[in-house]
């Protein structure tokens, strides 16, 4: 862990999100200026008012209320322009963060979303950064507001009595010292609090996504003691954030109290030799009592200061640290589909076994290809390669003869469409997840959607609703059956109307004759596709024009279904097991 940045430096790294926005910066220093100066005026008047107000006097008695009222009107009106203005600023520049994170979590590299939760990442993106620049705001302000006052109320001082104010000076640079010590634990334990945050919304996020299994297997009091573990690990960081915090206080109170009790020494004595008049030692102490409060609001601001700094640069720092995806220039319109892994190796970490292992396969152009083998065997891990969700640690992956990693990124997953068993569908309507992607602000071809929904057996339910094709989902689909979702996804795939199509486990939730209409829908769907087709239930995949066994991240065999049958391997293994099971619940039953 390298030394803590100075504060100049951890603005310098959020100003560019906050520079177009400079202007209302500007207005917000000058009206905080406008009501700095009013602050040495009102002792200013009580030096006039004690040697020459009372008694016979050419003062005149109206002019003391129209001043006051006059200075703290003006004082008000400043000090609104000036949050208004400082708060316009940083949401200006919240707003751009914000666009540039999810811009940036939109094409970052895959590996983003496995070293953050969703939670984390939620967090990040639509709460500390608000927070952050909400506490900024209100931390920058009194900075402001108090610096300039301080210096209005130190340049009165100076001018009505430098050699007493040179008490006064004494206490900044212990001041100083005391809030630098102090604002880098409050950084320390701050990046703690944020894991801390993180860990717990994880705890929530988990339990949220788990709850049947939860109750199902009575970890309830399990997860209570991991949410209770992680809440009192928050709490003793906030306390020691708190306690930070207000160590300021003392100090700052200490060396105040130090600094006025030897003014007014000084001030008594000059007074006695005449030095000094009524008048100019009640506005002498006046000002430097009115010092109190910005010299307390400044060594306040540090614990904000920091907090925000901090939540802020969590945004930046998912910017910075998580590089974009890369890619080279080849972006044809469609492609003939032709696919060449060659001797691929891919690791998910150093430490372990290999996902895949000197891998090498060639589908041609149009051909299905179905990939089979026990569960850990490597088929997803091929599969997520060709739309470059991970990279190959070694050998290549080439697309119609072009390499994966020459090919513009956008390109290339246009020609791809995915169905899963894994379904994942958007809380919006029917047709806005049939035609997702069909670009942002652009009405879906409803004659498209009607047919994708027609070949995906969908059509009679989306007629059967009141808002028909407008129709909302829910959160990922939760307004449907587990049936419905896996053919709303197939009929985005027909949608799409990709030249390469991959199926995982596509036809697993549907009953049988919503699978075997399905079925049809996708053999029409898949004819001059080329198709690739992960399936644990062999039986949907015996008319492939290739079958390929993969075992441990190795392709074993490949052929027909009826050469991989008569050699006896491990695709026949793996048939007589499925179907042996079958025909023995069969015979039990009959």
């Amino acid at each position: 862990m390298g030394p803590t940045p100075s504060l100049l430096q951890r603005f310098r790294r959020l100003a560019p999100y906050f520079v177009h926005a400079r202007a209302g910066f500007g207005v917000a220093a000058l009206a905080a200026l406008v009501s700095a100066l009013t602050e040495p005026a009102l002792p200013a008047l009580m030096k006039p008012l004690l040697d020459n107000g009372f008694g016979k006097s050419d003062l005149p008695l109206w002019l003391v209320p129209v001043v006051i009222v006059g200075l703290f009107v003006l004082r008000a009106a400043a000090g609104f322009v000036a949050q208004y203005a400082l708060a316009w600023t940083a949401n200006q520049g919240v707003l751009k963060l914000r666009r540039d994170m999810f811009a940036h979590l939109l094409n970052a590299q895959p590996a983003l979303f496995t070293r953050h939760s969703a939670s984390n990442l939620t967090n990040t993106l639509v709460y500390e950064v608000q927070q952050g620049a909400q506490a900024i705001v209100i931390a920058v302000l009194n900075l402001l507001r108090d610096s300039l006052t301080l210096v209005a109320l130190l340049s009165y001082l100076i001018w009505l009595n430098w050699k007493l104010t040179l008490f006064v000076g004494v206490m900044f640079p212990a001041v100083a010292v005391a809030v630098r010590i102090i604002s880098r634990r409050l950084h320390r334990i701050t990046l703690a609090g944020q894991t801390a945050t993180d860990e717990l919304a994880y705890v929530i996020e988990e339990n949220v996504l788990a709850w049947r299994t939860v109750r199902l297997h009575g970890a309830a009091a399990q997860q209570a003691q991991r949410f209770d573990t992680q809440s009192q690990r928050m709490r003793r960081l906030t306390m020691k954030s708190v306690a930070a915090a207000a160590t300021m206080t003392p100090v700052t109170h200490t060396l105040t109290a130090a600094a006025l009790s030897a003014v007014i020494v000084v001030a008594l004595w000059q007074s006695s030799s005449g030095a000094t008049t009524v008048g100019g030692f009640a506005a002498f102490i006046t000002a430097m009592l009115m010092l109190l409060a910005p010299i307390k609001h400044l060594s306040d601001v540090m614990a904000p200061i920091t907090r925000g700094l901090a939540a802020l640069e969590r945004g930046v720092a998912l910017i910075e640290d998580s590089p974009r995806e890369r890619g080279g220039s080849h972006a044809p319109a469609k492609v003939r589909g032709e696919i060449e892994l060659r001797g691929v190796t891919l690791r998910y970490r150093a430490d372990h076994a290999p996902a895949l292992e000197r891998c090498s396969l060639h589908v041609r152009a149009g051909e299905t290809v179905a990939l089979v083998g026990p569960s850990g065997a490597g088929k997803t891990s091929l599969i997520n390669l060709l739309p470059r969700f991970v990279e190959a640690d070694e050998g290549s992956v080439a697309l119609d003869g072009t390499a994966l990693a020459d090919w513009d990124v956008d390109a290339l997953r246009r020609q791809f469409a995915l169905v899963s068993q894994d379904v994942v569908l958007f809380n919006d309507t029917l047709a806005a997840n049939v035609a997702l992607g069909a670009g942002a602000g652009q009405e879906p071809d409803r004659e498209r959607v009607r047919a994708a929904l027609r070949a995906a057996h969908l059509l009679d339910f989306a007629d059967s609703q009141p808002e028909g094709l407008d129709t909302p989902i829910g959160h990922n689909g939760s307004r449907l059956s587990g049936g419905q979702r896996q053919r709303l996804a197939i009929a985005r795939a027909i949608y799409k109307d990709a030249p390469i199509l991959i199926l995982d486990e596509a036809t697993s939730a549907l009953d049988s004759e919503s699978e075997r209409a399905v079925q049809d829908a996708l053999e029409r769907l898949m004819a001059g596709r080329t198709t690739l087709v992960i399936a644990h239930r062999l039986s949907t995949i015996e008319h492939a024009d290739r079958v390929v066994a993969m075992d441990a991240g190795r392709i074993v065999e490949q052929g027909t279904h009826a050469q991989l049958l008569a050699a006896g391997g491990l695709y026949a293994r793996l048939h007589a097991m499925q179907f042996g099971t079958r025909n023995e619940a069969e015979e039990k039953d009959s």
